[in-house]
């Protein structure tokens, strides 16, 4: 049984979500809603365990919103309350009588290859899910993405307008985003790129916050630049992400990494963020960032140059 599999029966999906597992689609999606807003990172940025158990649920909605992957989910979970439940007869009985050894081995042997079928049925739904993508997670994240959105404008238009009731002037940021480098390892002769793609990499990355762009080297394998909407997002991408388990990804931060200040120094920068919102600025920090994207796919070329020559 590979890990995956394995790591998905030690929870229980229908637990983490709060619901009975008679429990319809609708009903499974609306539960998810619920939590994941709740634990979502970027709404708990003091909370390490946040990204975890916002990874859990995403689990749980995937395999419970798919036909196939939650009957097979459904049929493991039921073989083991059945063998713990023989077990516990099994128990009771030797108290009473002596057991064929040889008979019960034999029995348990036939159930354990039963169980070890149904679990690769499993992991067999979950790699299809994998490779297929599942819209429903997908979905459901770019909702909710959109009402944390939503918050966020709200709360900085009440920020804006006690800011311009208080007299306060207006305050400039850099146009700079944060940006990270991936590696990870892949032969010339890959026609996978190690297993990881442009659209890949987003689905990947998109569960820390709002990925502005990725950027895949047009020359050498094994290498990408991400850039990330906010800070948060990239730290929590840059102490989370692992990537795939056969070849874990290699993440460092190439711009916008957060310098460690005092806390007045941070509050000053909070502060400055929450009351640049003109129309103007905005315009401009558009315009900044796209210059910035056509600067690193040029300089990623540059080094894919260099690295070429060097080998």
């Amino acid at each position: 049984m590979s890990g995956k599999a394995k790591d998905i029966l030690q929870l229980d999906l229908y637990g983490l979500l709060g619901i009975e597992n008679t429990a319809t689609t609708k009903e499974i999606k609306k539960a998810y809603r619920q939590k994941a807003l709740k634990c979502h990172p970027d709404k708990n940025p003091d909370n390490p365990k946040a990204a975890e158990l916002f990874h859990q649920l995403s689990q749980a909605l995937e395999v419970l919103t798919d036909a196939a992957a939650k009957a097979a989910y459904d049929k493991v979970r039921a073989a083991k309350k059945q063998a713990e439940e023989r077990n516990r007869k099994l128990d009771d009985k030797r108290k009473k009588i002596k057991l064929d050894l040889e008979a019960r081995e034999r029995q348990a042997e036939a159930q354990t290859q039963d169980e070890v079928q149904i679990t690769r049925t499993l992991e067999e739904e979950i790699i299809r899910l994998r490779e297929e993508g599942s819209r429903q997670l997908e979905e459901e994240q770019r909702l909710i993405r959109e009402q944390i959105q939503r918050e966020r404008e709200e709360q900085q238009n009440t920020g804006d307008y006690s800011h311009r009731n208080s007299g306060g002037g207006r305050c400039s940021r850099s146009s700079v985003t944060p940006k990270l480098k991936l590696k990870w390892k892949c032969k010339n002769d890959d026609g996978t790129n190690g297993g990881y793609c442009q659209e890949f990499i987003l689905k990947l990355l998109q569960k820390y916050g709002d990925v502005l762009n990725v950027v895949m080297s047009g020359k050498k394998k094994g290498s990408a630049v991400v850039e990330f909407a906010t800070v948060r997002a990239a730290e929590l991408a840059v102490k989370n992400e692992r990537g795939l388990s056969e070849n874990p990804l290699k993440i460092l931060w190439l711009e916008g990494q957060p310098e460690v200040g005092p806390p007045s120094q941070f509050m000053s920068t909070q502060a400055s963020l929450a009351n640049e919102r003109d129309y103007e600025s905005v315009v401009m920090m558009k315009m900044r960032q796209a210059a910035e994207r056509q600067r690193l796919i040029e300089q990623m070329q540059r080094e894919d140059d260099e690295e070429g020559a060097a080998s």
